[in-house]
């Protein structure tokens, strides 16, 4: 428990940084999930076939 009262600007701070640091873990989540997406759906089996002439 803190001794002194937190000043208004002190609360307004933490909010704007929360709301910061939550945007950036959205973010963080898209582009992991589509860099998985794009990993999980390349099929390495379908490599080009030569063409025999």
């Amino acid at each position: 428990m803190s001794l002194r009262k937190s000043h208004e600007l002190h609360e307004r701070r933490f909010s704007r940084n929360l709301g910061v640091g939550l945007t950036l873990a959205a973010f963080i989540v898209i582009i992991f999930g589509l860099t998985i997406v794009k990993v999980s759906g390349t099929n390495f089996n379908m490599a080009p076939q030569e063409v025999q002439n």
